[in-house]
């Protein structure tokens, strides 16, 4: 009697682990992939591979060398789509879009880097090492639940029944993967979905395309009809400055949490402007990217080719593409790039065709940082200023600005100092130590979006009064280099705001632009995608070329 009941007994354990190794398999698969799919109903998802998994373990000689190599390649799988997903996860809710393996990758360290800034070193650290020990968690749980059910001892015949109930399991799958790819369509849906193995396909998918994209944009970057001349831009007598504002969409101009605030700043603006002589236009560009990857937006404008990923940036960097600052060098301007969120390293930046290129350590600012945030947009003009623009004697400049002050965590926020008192920057230093940090702020998203509120306004009163108060008057382009994560923004549009302000005669060139007049697009401002702006632009102040037609 105790020897049958230590039978059951056994029989119950050797049962409730393989429930719990079937379980943890069914919670591997239905991993969502994006943030709308984190919903209860995603535990109801029916994994249509897990009985292919299942069948095809209980079919497999228990201790053979084979079924150990299956196990494994079950688990590598598993394990490395766990990732895919939970990359798309991230991508989503920073950028808007899927993780792509061609090129997203090298994010990641972008990634750390502003986790690094925000929360410091030590919680960095164990973000890191919390992934690296999850991952093998994951791996070891995985090689467990695949060994309970490879270890069930079965006669052949039912093994061989368990092995074509597998095959058939396997084809439905493989049936409903088809369906939701577009490839054909099924008399009756299948009961569930082969959601994980159908996210392979589609990133091997996504692959393929993404390297015939390449050479597409390989064929686009060598058919340039501005390359090798040097006549351009004649009509320009002055500087040009192209200043990039972080994270500045059109949300802006729409948004009820901020439309209040940044449309009476550009309100202002414009008026103090107009005082000035100087004369603007507005509209929208079509940025490539939302959340981040700022260093899209710039490639985009500076090539005239829309650089949406990592793996076309990568192109256009090895490319022979003659950007807008080579075009310029070319016609006689002096070329830089102020970068203030540049802090290491940054070897493309050769390619780009800038004479001088001013990265954080060059900008003279000796005041505490902002958080992430290197130094406030304040001051990064009146190093422009300083550094480029105060030599009588010198060659007309044309520049790229990035600046940062409205880059997130978005605390704390700098205000303006007069431009006279900028000194060494350390006049910063008391709002550098003020308000939540990150930490406390990011707890609460509806703090985020007053933080980034108030951190565009700061950008936008900087950019504009240094246009204001800057000698020389010079051609001043103000581009939104993407719109925030969506959770921010509240809006799914990719515009961002563009201006052009500069003298009457030179704004009057892109007259048949259609561009709104003043600081404030109007609802039927064009939205250009941002890859026309560099042909348009060089047309527009070039005599030999007409303003008219678009690119891209």
């Amino acid at each position: 009697m105790a020897a049958r009941g230590a039978r059951l007994m056994q029989a119950v354990r050797r049962g409730a682990a393989l429930v719990l190794a079937a379980l943890l398999l069914h919670l591997v698969l239905i991993l969502p992939n994006h943030p709308g799919a984190m919903t209860p109903g995603a535990l109801r998802l029916v994994p249509l591979e897990l009985p292919a998994l299942l069948l095809g373990l209980l079919a497999m000689p228990p201790r053979a060398r084979a079924t150990r190599a299956v196990r494994a390649g079950i688990v590598v799988t598993l394990v490395t789509l766990s990732v895919l997903k939970i990359a798309d996860l991230s991508m989503q809710t920073a950028f808007s879009r899927a993780f792509n393996p061609v090129g997203d990758a090298r994010l990641a360290v972008a990634g750390l880097r502003l986790l690094d800034g925000s929360l410091g070193a030590a919680a960095t650290a164990l973000v890191v090492v919390g992934a690296c020990v999850a991952l093998a968690l994951a791996a070891t749980l995985l090689w467990w639940a695949t060994g309970r059910w490879s270890q069930v001892k079965l006669r052949p015949a039912p093994r061989r029944l368990a092995g074509g109930a597998a095959v058939i399991a396997a084809s439905v799958a493989v049936a409903e993967i088809g369906a939701a790819t577009g490839r054909w369509s099924l008399p009756v849906d299948p009961p569930g979905a082969a959601f994980t193995a159908r996210t392979g396909v589609e990133k091997a998918r996504m692959v393929a395309r993404t390297w015939a994209d390449l050479r597409e944009f390989d064929r686009l970057a060598e058919a340039d009809r501005f390359a090798g001349r040097d006549d351009l831009f004649d009509r320009i007598d002055r500087d040009v400055v192209v200043i990039f504002v972080e994270s500045y969409g059109r949300s802006s101009i729409d948004v009820p949490l901020y439309a209040p605030t940044h449309r009476a700043t550009l309100a202002a603006a414009e008026g103090r402007l107009r005082e000035r002589g100087l004369a603007m236009r507005s509209a929208y560009l079509r940025a490539p990217t939302r959340g981040g990857q700022s260093w899209l937006s710039h490639a985009t404008v500076m090539n005239g080719l829309t650089v949406n990923t990592a793996a076309r940036y990568s192109a256009a960097l090895r490319s022979d593409r003659q950007t807008i600052y080579h075009l310029a060098a070319a016609s006689g301007f002096r070329t830089a790039a102020v970068m203030p969120a540049i802090t290491l390293a940054w070897p493309e930046a050769d390619t780009m065709g800038f004479d001088t290129v001013l990265p954080a350590a060059d900008l003279g600012y000796r005041g505490l940082p902002f958080d992430w945030v290197t130094m406030p947009d304040q001051f990064t003009l009146g190093a422009l200023d300083r550094l480029l623009r105060s030599d009588d004697g010198r060659p007309r400049l044309f520049a790229q600005v990035a600046l940062a002050s409205s880059h997130a965590p978005w605390t704390p926020v700098a205000e303006m100092v007069p431009w006279d008192r900028l000194g060494d920057g350390t006049i910063f230093d008391a709002q550098a130590q003020s308000g939540d940090p990150p930490s406390v702020v990011w707890r609460d998203r509806d703090r985020v979006r007053d933080q980034y509120r108030l951190a565009i306004d700061h950008s936008l009163r900087a950019t504009f009064d240094w246009i204001a108060e800057t000698d020389g008057a010079p051609l001043v382009v103000v581009i939104g280099d993407h719109p925030p994560a969506g959770f921010v923004a509240q809006t799914s549009s990719p515009d961002t705001p563009v201006h052009l302000v500069g003298p009457p005669d030179l704004v009057a060139r892109i007259a048949d632009w259609g561009w709104s007049d003043g600081l404030i697009p109007e609802e039927t401002a064009p939205g250009w995608p941002m890859a026309a702006l560099r042909d348009r632009f060089v047309r527009a102040f070039t005599t030999t070329e007409s303003n008219d037609g678009a690119t891209n």
